[in-house]
């Protein structure tokens, strides 16, 4: 951990350097964690404001920056789920070292390693906050993307889908696709796995979402094994929804449902 609440970046993929804005964010705070994942392609721009909010309430705040995201996509191709993966695992066990107490918290991909966090170690993982998270898309162009993946480095990007006028996640323009084939195994393995999830779950969903579609959601509210589960419509915002009309709104949402399951201090 770096000094001046940010991450120190000792990512074995770190041949390019970050572009500005898509640095990790570390806050030290109380018995509290909140650990925050950004989405495919993205970087930890999407989270951030959220993650200094929880931060201002007294938390311990990580937002790391996955290997691969913040520099070039082509970078991003080397990358595989795995090392996304390793990022956020590493990440929560440092919070398990200092808090008594840690939830999770992802945006889209960053959804789908946050829910196999919640699988994997579901002792480790106290709570669930997702925002449009992915593990499904209807797109049928899907299927073709292992295959495309081999011969074709890129095709169009996902980023920036905000409502709000004058917002940047910092992702990519472009889309890369050996990355992109890596997270549907990602997507897989977490499907196989939702009975495993446990924790008191916080969902968000835009109603209108040019990224991900319905499946999700239908999916991970049927699939998981959580006692509490909720989902919560967001009417006035894309799929970023972090930094979109709606952020306010998720920012005192999660608040409440953090305050309603930590302990108090």
């Amino acid at each position: 951990m770096g000094h001046h609440g940010v991450m120190s970046d000792s990512s074995p993929h770190a041949t390019s350097p970050v572009r500005p804005g898509a640095e990790p964010f570390f806050a030290p705070g109380g018995r509290v964690g909140v650990l925050l994942s950004h989405g495919f392609t993205g970087s930890p721009a999407s989270m951030v404001p959220w993650g200094r909010r929880l931060a201002e309430a007294g938390h311990t705040v990580a937002v790391p920056r996955l290997p691969g995201h913040g520099t070039t996509w082509q970078e991003m191709n080397t990358t595989t789920w795995r090392d996304w993966y390793g990022e956020l695992d590493t990440a929560l066990t440092d919070l398990r070292s200092q808090c008594e107490f840690v939830a999770v918290c992802g945006l889209s991909m960053g959804g789908a390693l946050a829910l196999r966090l919640a699988e994997q170690r579901p002792e480790e993982v106290d709570a669930l906050v997702l925002v449009n998270p992915a593990i499904a898309l209807q797109r049928r162009d899907l299927k073709l993307v292992p295959l495309l993946s081999r011969v074709l480095p890129s095709m169009p990007g996902v980023g920036n889908d905000i409502k709000l006028t004058g917002q940047d996640e910092v992702a990519y323009d472009r889309m890369p696709l050996k990355a992109m084939a890596s997270q549907l195994q990602l997507w897989r393995d977490v499907r196989e796995n939702l009975d495993r999830v446990t924790a008191p779950l916080l969902m968000f969903r835009s109603t209108e979402d040019h990224v991900v579609d319905a499946t999700t959601a239908g999916l991970v509210m049927k699939g998981v094994s959580s006692p509490e589960r909720e989902l919560v419509e967001l009417g006035d915002s894309y799929h970023v929804a972090t930094l979109d009309h709606d952020a306010e709104f998720i920012m005192e949402r999660s608040a409440q449902f953090l305050a309603d399951h930590a302990p108090v201090a």
